[in-house]
């Protein structure tokens, strides 16, 4: 079974899921921040593919991976790095990207990539869902990888099952039509969107993403769905701990009472 889909059957509460961005602070962190991640209970954990243009992220995440690339990071040095990682690492690892360097390297050779790092799933927050559907589910199937599709509070009922019925492994539930980012906590708008997707009774769990950065963030996300999901915050302790994965996580759980 695709590690994404066991983590859900053994444990579907609760989760935490942390995003960083491969490649900074420092350009051969990678796996040690991975290692770091697992060590200290995190359930699953979003690597980063840095990318000039990250439309969906805010300032903090637009300026790792502008940090990333100067650094020298690469998708093919990013495999390079996860090469080995599946000697010791349990946990469902997620490649966080954008299109246009998945395309460049090649879909099904980034797939292929994937199988042999161990990498479970992918989220292309600008992969258009007919071209998955059409294009890219068929080739992601044959390698078992998961596509993680978005949705956000003015994503129609009807285009949420869609997605629902035509993925697997989880959606991933942005908290709001905003980019990444933290926040100090969720209106009542917004945790009124949780309640009504999880009221859905939908095939799939969700995870909330965006603005988690605090215990009021944390536990309101995981009211309504499987867990949450911490980016930017992570991605900020782990800059000002000058790449100590250690100190940043150990502060993190501290911030949303783990």
């Amino acid at each position: 079974m695709n590690r994404i889909n066991q983590l859900f059957q053994d444990s579907p509460k609760n989760l935490l899921s942390i995003y960083f961005c491969a490649g900074c602070p420092t350009l051969e962190g990678t796996a040690d921040v991975i290692r770091t991640l697992e060590r200290n209970g995190v359930h699953s954990i979003e690597i980063g593919i840095p990318f000039s243009d990250p439309m969906a992220d805010g300032i903090v995440i637009q300026e790792a991976a502008t940090r990333a690339l100067r650094n020298g990071m690469s998708l093919r040095i990013l495999f390079e790095q996860l090469r080995d990682i599946r000697s010791d690492v349990r946990i469902p690892l997620i490649l966080m990207g954008y299109l246009n360097p998945i395309m460049k390297f090649g879909f099904e050779a980034f797939c292929q990539k994937c199988v042999e790092c161990g990498i479970d799933g992918v989220i292309i927050p600008d992969l258009p869902f007919k071209d998955y559907e059409e294009t890219y589910k068929p080739i992601a199937d044959r390698y078992d990888i998961r596509v993680i599709m978005l949705i956000t509070p003015e994503t129609s009922e009807a285009r949420v099952r869609e997605i629902d019925e035509h993925t697997d492994g989880f959606i991933y539930m942005v908290s709001s039509a905003a980019t990444t980012g933290a926040q100090k906590d969720f209106d009542n708008q917004k945790q009124a969107y949780f309640k009504k997707i999880q009221d859905m009774h939908l095939r799939n769990p969700c995870m909330v993403g965006f603005g988690i950065s605090n215990k009021q963030t944390f536990d309101a996300a995981c009211a309504n769905s499987s867990g949450a999901i911490i980016g930017s915050r992570f991605v900020t302790l782990l800059n000002e701990a000058e790449g100590d994965a250690e100190k940043a996580i150990t502060q993190l759980k501290e911030n949303v009472g783990r």
